[in-house]
């Protein structure tokens, strides 16, 4: 390249959009594999928010869901970061934005998904096991000493209680209508449809349909459409320091947690398997 095509690139005027990917499972175990968290993206958001010249914020999304909190605090700082700078979010489903992953996407002022994209999963779920059967037949005695009547409550390791069920269910019934209020408030178009808010998906064409979304498409292609075609991307990339990535080294070479380890990942494969993925 010649010095006057690079003084020409330097100097040139086309708008640079931010994209920011937010993929994976959402919260985190407090160890060095934890999913995706406000903490691990909050850098890149602002970085994404903080270049003046750009027109917009891109968001893609990618995610089977996971903490309620986690997915709430990073709609949040979306959303404070666009009234912040007074950017307009763009947020793109790629395969996948349910449950947890579409609260974050609610954080879009235009929601654009793939026609196959799966979308949906309005609801809130815990899931676990029950040991005691097989403690029985190994002849294992679980010993539990508690100060509180409640403290041991959904231990896998007793018999399962219907009071502490009953108990379990009220939380995720608060937390469900939480999220049913975001949905209604970002998304006032929304169709009247009874499965709207009973944990279902559908693709990305039937959940424009139902105003889930508002439109279909890809990034690349949206953006050209809305903001001409010499538009440029700059991808922010997550990065992991070299501490990070020595003590996650050490971390997964230590035994008794490498079967922790394989446990929370195949988790996290039924998660995307849910939905066919």
């Amino acid at each position: 390249m010649s010095v006057i095509d690079r003084l020409r690139r330097i100097w040139r005027r086309d708008p640079v959009v931010p994209v920011v990917r937010l993929t994976g499972f959402i919260g985190s175990d407090g160890g060095p594999r934890s999913g995706m968290t406000l903490q691990s993206v909050s850098r890149r958001l602002s970085k994404a928010f903080e270049t003046k010249s750009a027109p917009a914020v891109a968001i893609a999304v990618n995610s089977p869901g996971g903490a309620p909190v986690q997915s709430r605090l990073i709609f949040e700082r979306i959303r404070a970061l666009s009234a912040e700078k007074k950017k307009p979010v763009y947020v793109f489903v790629e395969d996948l934005a349910a449950s947890g992953g579409y609260m974050i996407a609610l954080a879009g002022d235009e929601i654009i998904a793939d026609p196959n994209s799966i979308v949906g999963s309005i609801g809130v779920v815990s899931a676990g096991f029950g040991f005691t059967d097989l403690m029985q037949k190994i002849g294992i005695d679980r010993r539990i000493y508690t100060s509180g009547t409640q403290k041991a409550m959904l231990d896998p390791f007793q018999p399962e209680k219907a009071e502490d069920v009953e108990h379990l269910k009220a939380l995720q019934a608060e937390i469900h209508d939480n999220f049913i209020a975001m949905v209604k408030d970002r998304r006032p178009g929304l169709a009247e449809n009874e499965d709207l808010f009973t944990g279902a998906f559908w693709t990305g064409a039937k959940a424009k349909a139902y105003g889930l979304v508002d439109h279909l498409g890809d990034l690349r292609s949206f953006m050209r459409e809305r903001f001409g075609k010499k538009v440029r991307f700059r991808v922010l990339a997550e990065r992991r320091s070299l501490m990070q990535r020595w003590v996650g080294a050490r971390h997964a070479a230590i035994g008794p947690e490498v079967a922790a380890a394989a446990i929370d990942t195949l988790e996290e494969q039924a998660q995307w398997k849910r939905f066919g993925l």
